[in-house]
């Protein structure tokens, strides 16, 4: 066989591999589902096995330089578990699960972190550990193949909205873009404060290893995958999936420290700082805590955040991780962040913060996004693009310019029917000029316009919501949308509506009581 046959087959057969796999884990799934587990809970269970069986074949890996101290206990890893049969393997797992979450600080202790056995039937156990886990060799055929089924199956569950699981999921095409433009280098140091099941973090991993792998030193390349990218995530179910992600696509080591920790990032000032934070806090209403700032000012008590670094007092989530991600950059530190709009218009605290936004850092891009992209229903949101500077000695702001994209005039997705694809935001790319975004120019579409410093603070209560397009589809009847369409957007609406008064009840002090009919009637329209 030829070179070129030998390459241009390889492509195929691993595309074909990765299809075999994601067929049989989803298979799997769906018997799994009949049994009551939900898509998330599902591969929380895989994770567990998945975690057992690696640190299996790296014990037994023949060609490893030296032998390894083993990862897992031997009376509770891997042949200890496929040993076993019946009701005998779902007593041992439920011990092995118990017994390997008392490891706080390791990969090991993020995996099995309050896990707990949802498979009830013995012989649906045994199959996984048997049939679809074991006979799989998951360490020694690379690492692309299984994080993609791996990941493919986070997508998945991120579509079952009774779970809720939609809001720790960035699409995959809008986290492409943002580290496109980005640019990560093997410098970096990179984190997301709020990483969900970590798809920024793999993204700008695999980045990397496109870019730049050839020129890494044997240093640089053990540093990229220990340490010189971390996450955190609030919920320890979300954060060991983020773990198992990070493992299946080449970073972290099974035994090792753990890359994810799992704590309320904004209760303290950051550690550690990073030359780069991609995120995608999490949405949703006012947060019922206390957040005490600079200012002294107090609000609620159930949680207080005494954070000398926060110069503003609010219970606005989002507000809350803007203000952390700007205390946790370096100096001359980049991030990309997506918010959602209130962030951009609201009143009190949100002016003060975007003021200092634009004085001390340099926000020079915004890509406002379109409805029908996030799996969380009924959220406008925008991408913050913004550097950290020092402070200027005559007082001139770090701002002099911001460049809008808006790529939510005129254009309509849908999750199912039409969802959002890299090549959709391929002209944000190329106008966002990352190589030098001096030669940026605002582009025939109307879609790119420059706004000088001048402009936005002028706006009443430094309004960053700008907005200068009309849809096309409001005068030209020929430009109206598919009913499929027009329905989405209507339920979208109607959810964030929904949002803004629950969180203007709770501002108020009033008890929330979500309506489940009115939410199950949205949800099924």
């Amino acid at each position: 066989m030829s070179t070129t046959e030998t390459t241009s087959t390889a492509p195929a057969m691993a595309i074909a591999q990765t299809n075999s796999l994601v067929a049989k884990l989803w298979n799997y799934c769906n018997v799994l589902r009949d049994n009551g587990l939900s898509t998330i809970e599902y591969v929380e269970q895989l994770s567990y096995l998945l975690f057992l069986k690696m640190a299996d074949e790296l014990a037994a890996d023949p060609f490893a330089e030296e032998a390894a101290a083993p990862i897992v206990p031997a009376a509770l890893d891997w042949q200890s578990l496929a040993s076993k049969r019946g009701e005998e393997l779902e007593v041992h797992y439920r011990k092995v699960l118990t017994d390997l979450g008392r490891h706080p600080g390791t990969t090991l202790g993020t995996v099995f972190a309050k896990a707990q056995n949802r498979i009830t039937e013995p012989a649906l156990l045994e199959k996984l550990v048997v049939e679809l886990i074991g006979k799989t060799d998951w360490v020694l055929e690379g690492t692309d193949l299984k994080g993609d089924a791996y990941e493919g199956l986070l997508a998945k569950g991120a579509e079952d909205t009774k779970t809720g699981a939609g809001q720790y999921f960035t699409p995959r095409p809008l986290i492409d873009a943002m580290v496109q433009v980005m640019q990560p280098g093997p410098k970096d140091r990179i984190t997301d404060p709020a990483c969900g099941t970590a798809g920024f973090l793999i993204a700008a991993h695999s980045y990397i290893r496109e870019h730049h792998l050839k020129g890494l030193s044997r240093e640089q390349r053990l540093a990229l995958g220990q340490g010189t990218i971390w996450g955190n995530e609030l919920v320890p179910g979300t954060a060991r999936l983020a773990a198992m992600n990070m493992l299946l696509h080449g970073i972290g080591e099974a035994g090792g420290e753990s890359l994810i920790t799992t704590s309320d990032a904004l209760a303290s000032a950051p550690s550690r700082r990073a030359s780069l934070v991609l995120a995608n806090p999490p949405f949703g209403k006012k947060s019922a805590i206390t957040v005490v700032g600079t200012d002294g000012k107090t609000d609620r008590e159930d949680i207080t955040y005494d954070r000398a670094d926060f110069r503003a007092t609010t219970t606005n989530k989002q507000l809350n991780f803007l203000q952390h991600i700007m205390s946790l950059l370096e100096m001359d530190g980049r991030a990309a962040v997506v918010l959602p709009d209130n962030v951009l218009f609201e009143g009190g605290a949100g002016e003060k913060i975007r003021r200092r936004l634009l004085q001390e850092f340099n926000l020079h891009t915004i890509l406002r996004l379109p409805t029908g992209i996030f799996y969380a229903g009924g959220v406008k949101a925008n991408v913050l693009f913004f550097e950290k500077k020092p402070p200027r000695a005559d007082g001139v702001p770090n701002t002099s310019e911001v460049w809008v994209y808006d790529f939510r005039t005129g254009m309509h997705f849908t999750l199912k029917q039409r969802p959002l694809r890299l090549a959709d935001l391929a002209d944000f790319v190329e106008a966002y000029k990352a190589d030098d975004r001096s030669a940026r120019k605002e582009t025939e579409d109307g879609r790119f316009k420059r706004f000088t410093y001048e402009e936005l603070i002028a706006r009443d209560k430094v309004n960053l919501d700008v907005t200068w397009l009309k849809d096309p589809a409001l005068d030209d009847a020929d430009s109206l949308l598919p009913p499929e369409v027009i329905a989405q957007e209507i339920v979208e609406d109607l959810q964030a509506a929904l949002a803004e008064f629950e969180a203007i009840a709770e501002a108020l002090g009033g008890e929330v009581k979500p309506d489940v009919a009115a939410e199950e009637v949205i949800a099924e329209a």
